[in-house]
């Protein structure tokens, strides 16, 4: 039945192509198109197949909402604006810088690792928290406020551990040519999970001669203002890039 319906249609079809070429004869001021469309709409049955020609030569529209091609123009913007700001430098790791750099994309941290006299040290560093000093006032107070002004700092987590024992944990923060240590505790491995060790006193209650004494510590492997200013840089050339590349995900996410 479908096969016989196909070729009545196909024999009305071109009966309405033979009316078109008689209309053809008796309307020279027409174009052929208009013609050929008269022609057609004149016989109902080819309607379905007119309808079917026409939306097959319609490019499909874009059914993407208004609010996410307006989402996705921002997004565009915004990297763009960031790929202009970011300054794409190689971030050259000085000759004297004493550790080894694994930084993996995708991960706000990066980790150091270094071996000295047997003892193997980890660093953890965190991104940075940037002030720019924007937001200062300008009132005009005593020379000592600038001592108070908050500073750009650079989150640190040091570990230093010895073959088959405890080892040494620093949690730091590094400030523009100064490293402050927030804590130190001995980390036993072997000690159980449910089992609560006493990692010692608050750091800045230590005697000020220990305290130093650590710093000292710590500035021989390698951990100094040196390494933690050039830190400072690389994160902050991180944080650029995993920018980027999160806008470059929100921008797949927005446009599948």
């Amino acid at each position: 039945m479908a096969f016989n319906s196909i070729l009545r249609k196909s024999g009305s079809f071109a009966r309405a192509l033979s009316v078109t070429a008689q209309l053809t004869k008796t309307h020279n001021t027409q174009s052929h198109r208009t013609v050929l469309l008269s022609a057609l709409n004149q016989h109902q049955n080819l309607n379905p197949l007119l309808s079917r020609f026409q939306f097959s030569s319609v490019a499909v529209k874009n059914n993407r909402p208004t609010s996410d091609e307006n989402l996705l123009r921002v997004i565009e913007s915004e990297i763009e604006c960031a790929h202009e700001t970011d300054d794409h430098s190689v971030d050259a790791v000085p000759s004297n810088f004493p550790f080894k750099i694994h930084d993996n994309p995708g991960q706000q941290t990066i980790t150091l690792e270094r071996t000295y006299q047997g003892e193997e040290i980890k660093v953890e560093v965190h991104m940075p928290d940037l002030v720019t000093g924007e937001d200062n006032d300008d009132d005009h107070e005593d020379d000592n406020a600038d001592q108070s002004s908050p500073q750009s700092s650079l989150p640190l987590s040091i570990s230093v551990t010895k073959k088959g024992g405890p080892f040494l944990e620093f949690n730091c923060v590094a400030y523009p040519d100064e490293i402050v240590i927030d804590s130190l505790s001995v980390k036993n491995p072997e000690l159980a999970e449910d089992q609560i060790a006493y990692e010692g006193p608050d750091f800045q209650e230590l005697d000020e001669n220990l305290q130093k004494s650590f710093h000292k510590y710590l500035e021989i492997r390698g951990i100094k203002p040196s390494a933690t200013n050039f830190l400072h840089e690389y994160m902050i050339n991180k944080d650029s890039r995993e920018y980027s590349a999160w806008l470059n995900k929100l921008k797949k996410f927005v446009e599948a």
